[in-house]
């Protein structure tokens, strides 16, 4: 049997060969879900881990901190060759199973994005992002991600804003199961973009500006020049607008947080 170190300092764990690892992960995601659990496994598809504008932003941002970078490549190959086998994404928090000698539970928090900086980000967006799908999609102008996505004063967690927790036996802050997780959030959030700012705790449809939510919704309605009133976006948008409704004045400003 082939023995190999397993941490730093930990002493030497058997070698448990990447398909013998993914088989026993599999059995493991099994009886998670026959106890209910609703299993997300990561899958990569060749070599490129994230494909997408956001997948990459995150993968990109996370390698240019010196403390990341070093790390990060340990779970690369973990992350390839499926051993994240379930990944979820929360308000503020990441949690994740992954296969190695045996499976170990890893949990990211995330720490809020911070209000001064969002109201920042929102006041230099102003005007600029015309539409929610556009943001999700990435096909903005290059001016405008590059402010969303500002290493400092975007969307994005800072080393110090990040807390990483590890089962497995390593006592690394970022261990190689981590560091898969953090590509593995790149991956998801090829797809569901929209994740990044539930775990930021913000809501990107406060980037979109008053004036082009009722472009947007005039455009959708077909009623060309219509003026929208208070009430008409708040049944789109979640927006409460000073004077809507029954004529009871609301604070100016005021937003009501539109449901996920």
């Amino acid at each position: 049997m082939a023995w190999r170190e397993e941490g730093w300092g930990w002493g030497w764990r058997p070698y448990v060969p990447v398909a013998q690892r993914r088989a026993q992960g599999l059995r493991e995601m099994d009886r998670l879900r026959k106890k209910g659990v609703n299993v997300k496994p990561v899958k990569i598809e060749g070599r490129e881990i994230a494909r997408t504008f956001w997948g990459r932003a995150w993968c990109e941002h996370l390698e240019k901190f010196s403390d990341f970078a070093n790390r990060l490549p340990r779970g690369r190959t973990y992350v390839r060759n499926g051993s994240v086998c379930h990944l979820e994404i929360r308000e503020r928090r990441i949690e994740a199973k992954v296969s190695g000698s045996e499976l170990y539970d890893v949990e990211i928090s995330i720490k809020t994005l911070a209000p001064a900086k969002w109201k920042s980000l929102k006041k230099r967006c102003a005007g600029r992002v015309g539409s929610l799908l556009e943001l999700i999609q990435g096909k903005l102008s290059d001016q405008v991600m590059a402010l969303v996505t500002h290493r400092s004063e975007g969307v994005f967690p800072q080393p110090r804003e990040i807390s990483l927790e590890c089962s497995c036996p390593d006592y690394a802050d970022m261990c190689k199961h981590v560091a898969a997780v953090l590509y593995g959030v790149g991956a998801r959030l090829d797809t569901k973009p929209e994740l990044l700012f539930l775990l930021r705790n913000v809501d990107p449809s406060e980037l979109v500006g008053m004036n082009a939510a009722r472009a947007m919704v005039a455009k959708a309605s077909g009623r060309k020049g219509r003026v929208l009133e208070g009430e008409d976006l708040t049944a789109v948008f979640g927006i409460d607008v000073a004077g809507s409704g029954n004529g009871a004045a609301k604070s100016p400003g005021r937003r009501k947080r539109a449901v996920r």
